[in-house]
């Protein structure tokens, strides 16, 4: 098997190089992730009868393979991180591209399964191979463009859809089959264009759960939380309460991933500029704005635009997450990198694994309750992210520990 340092392949042809597979990864894993999330909701009404208590469920079972995610410290033990990340986009890709063959409540349970294992274990190894490849110095700005790089994938979707489903009457099978195996093709050209690439410090392959990195879990802990909210009721409240069309629907991710490709690198720039604490305080601030005016659209009964405006900003506001990323990368010893990774998406999802179902329930008597909650949740991420120190480093992961050394622990 072909591999590579970093410090060689910096003498490669762009195309081969590190951040050419990054930016590639980048744009698969949209292709088949967000046509699938740009169809679910209309498909599960039209074609499955599902209510916010299915919807609920399904997201539930979704969540299950992110909340187990540390799976991966064991796989990486037998394979290459960068092997697990490109054959998880395959399984991602696959799945998705026959979701439209099981229209019924448990097939849709088990395909979504199946693409939910590719898609976490897919995130869970490219977070951890984007803080290894890249430098510190350059990872905001860089972190910055690969989000707008997946977002321009969304936006191609999304604009494929808008401007193809009414005009040529496109199936669910067809755009699903399309979208999976064009996910599925950049995965295999990965594969057989890319030498494996080694980077300068040797993983360690065992759990580490560290108690100098408590605010980092912390802040992972709330934003999957917090995050559930905005994925499962903020698309289903579009589609139940105000009636969208897939065509709709798919117009307006296509403005979230548009503002997203302009402004995620002028978002990386600042997070290097201000610091991670002042972009995650500014994140969790207009969350609370956006999540207390969702309230108010079922509360007052304001309309479809203001509810479209604040689905634009909630996805935007979202953008900033990857602050949490450089935050870590900050802190972290280098080898803790892998390990951390996989233990931090699983406590990301321990709020996911439930909080969909119940929540579901909750829905039904209450759709502005859920939504008064999330604010609590950003209220809380907002605590916490003013806990960050303005030069987070080893020994002063927070505002509490400055002037102390790094511990082992």
């Amino acid at each position: 098997m072909r591999t590579a340092t970093l410090q060689d392949a910096t003498a490669f042809p762009f195309w081969r190089r590190p951040i050419t597979l990054l930016f590639l990864m980048a744009a698969a894993m949209p292709l088949a992730f967000s046509t699938w999330s740009a169809l679910l909701n209309n498909f599960v009404i039209e074609q499955a009868g599902f209510t916010g208590v299915e919807i609920g469920w399904l997201h539930t079972v979704r969540e299950i393979p992110g909340f187990l995610a540390v799976g991966v410290i064991f796989v990486i033990m037998f394979m290459r991180e960068q092997v697990l990340g490109l054959v998880s986009l395959l399984m991602l890709g696959a799945a998705s591209a026959v979701t439209a063959w099981f229209p019924t409540y448990g097939g849709l349970l088990m395909v979504t399964l199946i693409s939910s294992i590719g898609f976490h274990y897919f995130e869970t190894v490219n977070q951890s191979l984007q803080l290894q490849w890249l430098p510190k110095a350059r990872a905001p700005q860089m972190l910055g463009i690969i989000v707008a790089i997946g977002s321009g994938a969304s936006l191609l979707s999304y604009g494929l859809l808008v401007a193809t489903w009414e005009v040529f009457d496109l199936s669910y099978n067809t755009v699903y089959l399309i979208s999976g195996g064009a996910c599925v093709a950049i995965a295999i050209y990965c594969m057989i264009a890319f030498p494996q690439f080694e980077a300068p410090d040797p993983q360690i392959k065992k759990m580490v759960f560290r108690r100098r990195y408590w605010l980092y879990y912390a802040l992972q802990f709330m934003a999957g939380a917090r995050r559930q909210i905005f994925l499962v009721f903020a698309a289903f409240m579009m589609v139940e309460r105000f009636g969208f069309e897939v065509h709709e629907v798919s117009a307006l991710m296509l403005i979230n991933f548009l503002a997203n490709m302009i402004f995620a690198p002028l978002m990386g720039r600042a997070v290097g500029r201000f610091g991670e604490r002042n972009a995650l305080a500014f994140e969790y601030v207009g969350l609370i704005c956006v999540f207390l005016a969702y309230g108010g659209i079922y509360w007052f009964g304001w309309g479809v635009v203001l509810a479209a405006v604040l689905y634009v900003l909630d996805h935007l506001f979202f953008a900033l997450a990857f602050a949490q990323k450089t935050y870590f990368q900050k802190i972290a010893d280098p080898r803790d990198i892998a390990p951390t990774a996989a233990v931090a998406f699983t406590i990301n999802h321990i709020a996911a694994v439930f909080l969909p179902a119940l929540l579901g329930y909750l829905w039904i008597v209450s759709p502005g309750g859920v939504f008064m909650l999330a604010a609590g949740m950003a209220f809380t991420s907002l605590c916490l992210a003013l806990m960050i120190p303005r030069h987070p480093e080893p020994g002063h992961e927070t505002v509490f520990s400055r002037g102390l050394p790094a511990p082992a622990e």
